[in-house]
């Protein structure tokens, strides 16, 4: 049945594993990953021929740009080699999820269902940035991550004294280590909502244009929408690089800078 219906800040729950929650944003991320997948090991399979097809060309083309454009930000190859597969995903995986959620029949198709207590016709695919609790996960794993690649190139001591200071030593740069850890959380609130916010306004953006004037007049707005889902994607990725950049310069190479 299809039906264009308002999207509401919550995801909806479509079917349950037990006792496990399916939601329709968790499947529009497990299709963008079967996509990356399927990618992944075509390329593989093409054995990275000398003489290579138009296949391989495009992932060539997609994986060498996006290295030398990360490598332009990092200015040490070496790094850009560790960072690179860990923002490379988060780019891809961000960009693709967000093209897929404005094709056809997402938001549209809807199943009956139940949500918050009442029953309805609940949509079974949304956009998965479109729900605060995937732009939360991906923040998360970004900012862990900066933390895990600082102590793996730094250490453990050097790493920590970045937030920890003993006061009596220095008063200021204990002031500024405080900082500095609450900053690292500041970091998770801005790119879950940052992420969360542009995705979910186009998703409203797009029912209410095709509500007021169907067909033709939604059609500008959804190339709005695939230059935004690409920007986004790249945002979130390119501060993720300047975050490990930063994380892996020592404390007085850091205060100096």
């Amino acid at each position: 049945m299809a039906a264009i219906t308002a999207p509401t800040l919550a995801s909806e729950t479509i079917g349950l594993i037990g006792s496990f929650e399916i939601r329709n944003t968790m499947l529009m991320a497990w299709l963008a990953m079967g996509v990356i997948i399927i990618l992944a090991l075509c390329t593989w399979r093409t054995r990275y021929r000398e003489i290579p097809g138009r296949f391989q060309v495009l992932m060539e083309m997609i994986v060498g740009g996006l290295f030398d454009f990360f490598d332009s930000v990092v200015q040490d190859r070496a790094l850009t080699r560790r960072f690179f597969p860990l923002v490379a995903t988060i780019f891809l995986f961000l960009v693709l999820a967000n093209w897929m959620g404005i094709l056809p029949g997402v938001g549209s198709i809807t199943i009956a269902g139940v949500h918050e207590g009442h029953p309805m016709m609940l949509p079974l695919l949304r956009s998965m940035n479109a729900d605060v609790n995937m732009t939360l996960a991906i923040a998360v794993i970004s900012v862990v991550m900066t933390q895990v690649f600082g102590i793996a190139l730094l250490g453990v001591g050097p790493h920590l004294s970045k937030f920890f200071v003993a006061p009596w030593k220095d008063p200021i740069m204990s002031f500024v280590g405080i900082l500095e850890l609450i900053a690292e959380f500041a970091k998770i609130i801005s790119f879950t909502f940052r992420l969360f916010g542009n995705i979910f306004a186009g998703e409203v953006l797009l029912v209410v244009i095709a509500f007021l004037v169907p067909y033709l007049a939604p059609l500008p707005f959804l190339g709005l929408e695939i230059f935004v889902g690409f920007i986004q994607g790249l945002v979130f990725a390119l501060l993720t690089v300047v975050f490990l950049k930063i994380a892996t310069v020592a404390h007085g190479e850091h205060a100096r800078a």
